[in-house]
């Protein structure tokens, strides 16, 4: 009985209240032969409503019971003046998302139509005048732009060229090294793996095994390149085929982002090809291989135009001695594939295609610029977590913005001419 009062009270009181009371009426009526008398104007108030509304909004409107005293009229027409004040703000919220939505649908409509008229000029005009118009202003400016994703992969791969001269069947010679490294790999147990564990430069072909690790950790919230997925084994090939390729560098942690980038723009071989070269590249070589000499000079270089660029910020962080490589490294290893949304990581890549590695840099400042102030109110440790793990929701245009008002002149002096002299100073 006390459980069954219980639940009565929670209906009466709950949001089927009012059907608990029809249901009681109903009930009354069978039992005694009388109806109860009408409802009053004031009590019939829900019924001229022009929707039935929700039970937090009908508390205010809901008339007590017939065994308690009426609402005084005051206190009723408080209630429905608050209740009409409550629909009033849901129908301005209402309002206020639709328009909302309605902004969103015209500014997506409104890029799709930029990146169709950019896929036609690019396809028309630019590609097959590449040699000619590649370096117009017209062309560097649509760059600047984003690179449309349906000829991203086409402008990738002749804005890094070719200059190693590979051929798709030059990639199939290496996958095939490849595979007979990983066959021999497996059949020759622990005792082999662990010899191959020096990374000696006679071997470094050994690094093949490292790759199953690294490829489950590329793009994770993608589910494409692990285990399972549908660019796995094509992921997996291209780096096999690399360390075969160029076995004095072998794998370096961070390429399979880069592989990865690759290989959702181009097809297999001519990703190969892309990654060969990319990698191929000064600073790239330089990283990759773990050059401390070089990479010295590259972060001195940065330094000088972090100083004239922001210069408070600069001082926080030689006051912080929060030194570049601590963000840098992991920037540059994976060309900011793993630290900026996707998206965005592609339009970097966009304009370092065209830009080289310059553009790399400028990135970092702009991104240093961006948070300035946050960043400047952090200690060292607050800094290095906040520039090793970037919010995950960047807008690509404040990046942009920011990136288009970082100067790469020092005293008259750009990047190539600065590093030369970090070089002499070094």
């Amino acid at each position: 009985m006390h459980r069954r009062n219980l639940t009565m009270r929670f209906l009466r009181h709950g949001p089927f209240g009012h059907f608990l009371l029809k249901f009681q009426n109903c009930e009354y009526e069978e039992k005694t032969g009388r109806a109860q008398r009408p409802l009053s104007p004031k009590q019939n108030v829900r019924k001229n409503l022009d929707f039935e509304p929700l039970s937090t909004t009908a508390l205010i409107l809901e008339d007590r019971p017939a065994n308690l005293p009426a609402k005084p009229a005051e206190e009723a027409q408080k209630h429905r003046q608050q209740y009409e004040e409550m629909v009033v703000q849901a129908k301005k919220r209402e309002l206020k998302e639709a328009q909302k939505r309605k902004k969103q649908l015209e500014e997506r409509c409104k890029l799709e139509d930029s990146i169709g008229n950019a896929v036609l000029t690019w396809n028309n005009e630019i590609l097959p005048n590449w040699e000619t118009m590649c370096c117009s202003r017209k062309v560097r400016e649509l760059w600047w732009q984003g690179i449309p994703p349906s000829v991203r992969g086409k402008v990738w791969s002749l804005a890094i060229g070719n200059e190693l001269n590979i051929t798709h069947e030059l990639y199939d010679i290496c996958l095939a090294r490849a595979k007979e490294k990983w066959r021999s790999l497996s059949t020759g147990g622990a005792e082999v793996e662990c010899e191959d564990a020096g990374f000696s430069a006679a071997d470094r072909e050994a690094s093949l095994e490292l790759i199953k690790l690294d490829i489950s950790r590329t793009f994770p919230s993608l589910c494409i390149f692990q285990q399972g997925g549908p660019y796995h084994d094509t992921l997996h090939s291209i780096l096999g085929a690399y360390t075969c390729y160029r076995p004095d560098v072998g794998y370096v942690q961070g390429m399979s982002f880069i592989a990865a980038v690759l290989i959702l723009n181009l097809d297999t071989a001519d990703a190969f090809i892309a990654f060969s070269n990319l990698l191929n590249k000064p600073c790239q070589m330089a990283f990759f291989r773990v050059d401390h000499g070089l990479m010295l000079t590259y972060f001195a270089a940065f330094e000088v135009f972090f100083e004239e660029n922001l210069p408070k910020l600069f001082a926080h962080f030689k006051k912080n001695n929060l030194t570049p490589d601590i963000y840098l490294i992991d920037w540059i290893f994976t060309l900011y594939s793993k630290s900026l949304p996707l998206d965005l990581a592609c339009r970097v890549w966009d304009v370092f295609c065209r830009d080289g590695e310059e553009f790399l840099f400028r990135t970092a400042l702009g991104i240093l610029k961006l948070f300035e102030d946050i960043l400047t109110k952090m200690d060292f440790i607050h800094i290095a977590q906040f520039l090793t793990k970037l919010p995950e929701d960047l807008p690509s245009e404040e990046i942009f913005t920011s990136i288009a008002a970082i100067q790469m002149q020092s005293r008259n002096k750009k990047w190539a001419q600065v590093k030369r002299m970090s070089v002499f100073g070094n």
